[in-house]
């Protein structure tokens, strides 16, 4: 089997049904589809969504959040190469091989490109203005290499998974993205950039979980500046340059998002501070 496909979820059944019409729609699917139940409450229909889907199967996890559930996907699957994306996410045709080639050209490991699905809000082009910025300003021009990649859109092969797993410590899908990276990186196998693969994004945040999102992302950022620091990775912080783009990039989506951009990044400080003074 050369490529499987692992999708972590919990409790958004129809999310999930709409990942999987997407992938099915490729003429070329991958090989298997592995659902992650991360002990959510809708496992029955969840269920029955994925036996609609040949190629697809549920396996189950703990609970422990994302990171934990990849890894629960991934020691599943049966892939040379194990792709992600997460259950709000619609991989356009062509995804998975695109990905894959790319992963197994470089170092064993590569990202696409995440855009937002239409109708999207002021609250989900904010969040992915952000993200966007974090890859894009860590991509190497020479090498194509990134130094982050967002866990919706990646691959690797099985053998440097079981090498360097997910830090299943991370609770949240906050920070354990960065951390994998940081230390693949170390390891000489960072991400290589393929931007031909592309999934679009549904969040649908609204006011409220657009703030506990990035207040998520606070506390993630702190835990992975912590466990970066505590295994001698620790890199630089962003550079002035990193604002200055993201604030470009901002603006010119108008200026709704410019202006949720500014309320993300105090409610990520208020995060950061929380983690530092309760650690959790």
């Amino acid at each position: 089997m050369e490529v499987s496909v692992v999708v972590p979820t919990r409790d958004r059944a129809d999310a999930v049904a709409r990942c999987l019409r997407a992938l099915a729609a490729d003429g070329k699917p991958p090989d298997e589809v592995v659902i992650v139940d991360d002990n959510g409450r809708d496992t029955a229909a969840l269920r029955g969504i994925v036996s609609r889907h040949p190629g697809a199967r549920l396996v189950h996890a703990d609970g422990r959040g994302p990171a934990a559930a990849r890894n629960a996907g991934a020691a599943e699957a049966g892939g040379e190469i194990v792709c992600f994306t997460d259950d709000d996410c619609e991989p356009a045709p062509g995804w998975a091989r695109l990905l894959a080639a790319r992963a197994r050209e470089g170092t064993g490991a590569a990202a696409g490109r995440t855009m937002l699905a239409a109708n999207a809000s002021a609250y989900d082009a904010a969040t992915q203005t952000i993200v966007d910025r974090l890859q894009l300003d860590s991509l190497d021009p020479a090498t194509g290499a990134l130094g982050f990649a967002p866990t919706c859109n990646l691959a690797c092969s099985r053998d440097l998974l079981r090498e360097l797993p997910f830090d299943a410590s991370f609770p949240d899908a906050a920070g354990e993205d960065r951390e994998w990276c940081a230390r693949i990186g170390a390891a000489g196998s960072p991400p290589g950039y393929e931007p031909r693969a592309v999934v679009r994004h549904r969040p649908r945040l609204t006011a409220g979980s657009f703030l506990r999102q990035h207040f998520r992302y606070g506390r993630g950022g702190a835990r992975f500046r912590a466990a970066t620091r505590a295994a001698g990775t620790l890199g630089s912080p962003p550079p002035a340059s990193f604002y200055r783009h993201l604030a470009a990039g901002a603006a010119r989506r108008g200026p709704a998002v410019a202006g949720l951009v500014g309320v993300a990044q105090l409610a990520t400080a208020a995060g950061v501070a929380a983690e530092r003074i309760a650690p959790g």
